[in-house]
């Protein structure tokens, strides 16, 4: 990406969808680090309420430069559940879980990790290892996640930035979530299987249980209309405000550090876990979610969210640029928070509510067409 921004000058009408340096949010530990900066910097100011709402990710250490950070904290909760992430591969490759530090003795033994301690323990430049051993997240584990049906699940969102400079940000009222195909546990026999601790439908499809025709997922306005039933519409609600709270935290601590362009946008896709007590936690924010459609279902949301992206980027320019509903998109944040719900409203987010983006479509073409008719007959006069 940055290599094609170096070689191209883009035309006013051109638009790309990627910042230049997007990894600094979608990198998994470069947003681990850049949440941690933020939240330094808001102690420093004396806003520790305000730093504490960043606390956004489960326990994280970024593996090999925090190992001994890691051992420190492992060694506090012994019986504690970890999971290991490679920094740069997506749908579940090189994921596992362990906890034991005997576990990761094998790949924490790579030839090449060994060499690079011992040389940057003993501060001998001149054995270094040139290539170091491939980088991980490591996170404490969620080992009480929200289930339904017996079955875990995490939430896919996604969010549209058209600017850093100021932070535009349009969150979409729907998403979904996506199941394991088995049923959650946590004995000794079960804790090496990935189709039950990951929902990624890369993992999921190699499951004996995979349903293509369902693809194991429900529209995120299911899943809250459960949530409803179970827990009462006010804990519900509550938990949706956190979660779209919880979509902005990541994008505000990187927009200082993230190259803005009049030319660029992003679509990110944001994978969220509940826990058993209803607190949301952020897993990841993707650079380029996923688009494959697996039920006709998924076709008919991506398709959509897809259409409503473009209409938001806006390249004819037909709109004022203050519109607060485009599609399935709500514009939350211009600057500074914007369109929160009224104090009378009987929901407290716009997560889960309705999308249908046809009308809300309708209602945008309406009024565009009358503020053209204005400016017609105010040209005739």
């Amino acid at each position: 990406m940055s290599e094609n921004f170096d070689k191209f000058r883009f035309l006013p009408h051109q638009r790309i969808n990627h910042f230049r340096n997007h990894y600094e949010l979608t990198r998994k530990d470069l947003l681990i680090r850049n949440l941690r900066r933020h939240r330094r910097q808001l102690e420093r100011d004396g806003k520790l309420k305000e730093a504490q709402s960043f606390n956004v990710c489960p326990t994280t250490f970024l593996l090999p430069l925090e190992y001994s950070m890691f051992v420190e904290e492992f060694r506090k909760t012994p019986n504690a559940m970890w999971i290991m992430k490679p920094i740069g591969r997506s749908q579940g490759k090189g994921i596992f879980l362990f906890e034991r530090l005997s576990q990761i003795s094998e790949w924490k033994s790579d030839l090449k990790w060994r060499k690079t301690e011992a040389a940057s323990s003993r501060m001998d430049k001149a054995v270094e290892e040139p290539h170091q051993a491939e980088a991980y997240v490591c996170q404490r584990y969620i080992e009480d996640p929200l289930l339904i049906g017996g079955k875990k699940f995490d939430l896919r969102l996604y969010a549209c930035v058209t600017s850093y400079l100021p932070l535009t940000v349009y969150v979409h009222r729907g998403g979904f979530a996506r199941f394991s195909h088995m049923h959650f546990s946590m004995e000794d026999e079960h804790r090496g299987n990935l189709c039950m601790h990951l929902t990624n439908v890369a993992i999921q499809k190699l499951s004996d249980n995979y349903d293509e025709e369902l693809g194991g997922k429900w529209l995120l306005r299911n899943v809250k209309q459960f949530l409803i039933t179970k827990f009462g519409e006010e804990r519900v609600n509550e938990l949706m405000l956190q979660i779209q709270q919880l979509m902005l935290k990541p994008l505000i601590a990187v927009s200082k550090v993230m190259m803005n362009d009049k030319h660029c946008f992003e679509l990110y896709g944001y994978d969220i876990i509940i826990d058993s007590q209803l607190k949301p936690w952020l897993l990841e924010v993707n650079a380029s979610p996923s688009l494959t459609a697996s039920t006709q279902l998924d076709y008919e949301f991506k398709t959509g969210m897809l259409d409503d992206v473009l209409t938001i980027v806006d390249m004819e320019k037909f709109l004022a640029g203050d519109e607060k509903l485009i599609g399935g998109f709500v514009l939350l944040y211009k600057g500074g928070p914007v369109n929160e719900m009224p104090p009378e409203c009987a929901t407290l987010s716009y997560l889960g509510t309705d999308t249908s983006r046809t009308s809300c479509l309708k209602r945008l073409g309406k009024k565009l067409a009358a503020q053209r008719d204005g400016a017609v007959a105010e040209r005739a006069n």
